[in-house]
């Protein structure tokens, strides 16, 4: 158990961020938790968790996050970029809306948040972890699943997630990526379940416990740093 540890999880209102967060807390950690509404999200504060309503997208609510985490907590050892949006579509119908929003969200909810926590793992001299959630389907696209633009950005986050374990690596300061296939969540909710069983080899669909653990099992992985853990059924490997 990694009892007084500090991790903050973004996106964490419901599906894939809510179970990070309970497995933490099951873990004896303290959480900082935020997302745009989790404090309607059916998590209560606690003399373990922290709640903190905010569009990560912006440069003001990551600041609010990491100085809650520090200030309530005395520290920040992980973080877990959760946060994220996706839609499919054809490429010719996305719109330059879209694509801000999936930047802000994406991208910039990665960068803003990441560059405080590391700057405070950095000065507390005793490494840490940075997860973030990717997407297989930035290794694997699947013809029936058409994501491009989304895939920019996910792609970038594992592109940036390999540089930075190489940058941080002296200072302990671990680097590491789960990419779901497709997961049980609300952001599914209108899928049918025979199609989401169709995107991988094995012909299963995830819950958000299996992302959960891959999480957990990252972030107290003391010597794996620069990876990228598909919990996709197979769907990586390549055609089926």
């Amino acid at each position: 158990m990694a009892s007084g540890k500090t991790v903050i999880v973004t996106g964490a209102s419901q599906g894939i961020g809510a179970a990070i967060v309970q497995a933490f807390l099951d873990r004896g950690y303290n959480v900082v938790a935020t997302s745009r509404s989790v404090s309607k999200a059916g998590f209560t504060a606690s003399s373990n968790l922290a709640l903190v309503d905010g569009d990560i997208g912006q440069a003001t609510t990551a600041e609010k996050v990491a100085k809650t985490a520090v200030d309530k907590f005395g520290s920040i050892h992980h973080l877990v970029n959760n946060a994220g949006i996706f839609s499919a579509k054809p490429f010719t119908d996305y719109t330059a809306d879209d694509f801000h929003r999936l930047i802000a969200t994406n991208v910039a909810g990665f960068i803003f948040i990441t560059q405080l926590a590391v700057k405070q793992m950095l000065s507390q001299g005793n490494g840490g972890s940075v997860t973030t959630i990717t997407a297989s389907l930035a290794d694997n696209p699947i013809a029936g699943l058409p994501a491009s633009i989304p895939m920019i950005t996910k792609g970038g986050l594992n592109a940036i997630t390999a540089s930075l374990a190489s940058e941080y690596a002296k200072q302990n300061i671990r680097f590491n990526a789960v990419a779901p296939g497709t997961v049980e969540t609300p952001l599914h909710k209108d899928t049918p379940g025979d199609f989401m069983k169709t995107l991988s080899p094995m012909g299963t669909v995830s819950d958000a416990k299996d992302i959960a653990d891959a999480v957990i099992y990252l972030t107290e992985a003391r010597h794996v740093t620069g990876e990228v853990l598909h919990v996709d059924g197979g769907a990586h490997v390549g055609r089926w």
